[in-house]
């Protein structure tokens, strides 16, 4: 399947970079939280709160199953951050195309979403620490990506301008 995912921590610019790069090369933007938020009719805060963090993975999970059933070409999908820790997700998206790691440093997070309350993993007592705890951990994850974009000091434009550069080269290594 020919599709971009587009894997990171929360904050790193998954979706505006996902939407930047689906306008420059003429592919469909799609982001997995906002297809589960439409799907079950509330935000991914409530579905955190009465279902828990499990019941959503598995949602997320099911979405990529039904994305390789539907066998969609050209796609930029913007994952959750969450979404490359299950194993088997991390061997759905690499199915569903080519993926692409966000990389940005804990700090660089922190500034960007310090003062956003709808990021249920970051509703605690010193989210810097947690979010470098999870960077830590989910880390390993992410890096299984094809390609690894350092975002820290680029604008989305520059962001995806680097990703369609690492696309062409792929494409002229296979030939």
């Amino acid at each position: 399947m020919k599709n971009i995912i587009l894997t990171g921590y929360m904050g790193c610019g998954k979706t505006t970079v996902g939407q930047r790069l689906a306008e420059r090369i003429g592919y469909v933007f799609a982001d997995t939280d906002g297809l589960i938020e439409k799907e079950q009719g509330r935000s991914i805060s409530d579905i955190f709160a009465q279902d828990g963090e499990q019941t959503f993975r598995a949602m997320e999970t099911a979405l990529l199953n039904k994305a390789l059933c539907d066998g969609k070409d050209g796609l930029v999908i913007a994952t959750g951050g969450g979404l490359p820790v299950r194993a088997e997700n991390r061997e759905l998206i690499k199915r569903l195309g080519t993926v692409v790691y966000l990389r940005v440093k804990p700090e660089t997070v922190y500034e960007r979403v310090k003062g956003d309350t709808s990021r249920p993993l970051l509703q605690c007592e010193n989210p810097l620490e947690r979010i470098k705890g999870m960077l830590l951990q989910r880390s390993p994850a992410y890096e299984t990506a094809d390609f690894i974009i350092d975002a820290d000091s680029l604008s989305p434009e520059e962001a995806a301008a680097e990703i369609e550069e690492c696309l062409k080269w792929k494409g002229s290594a296979k030939s």
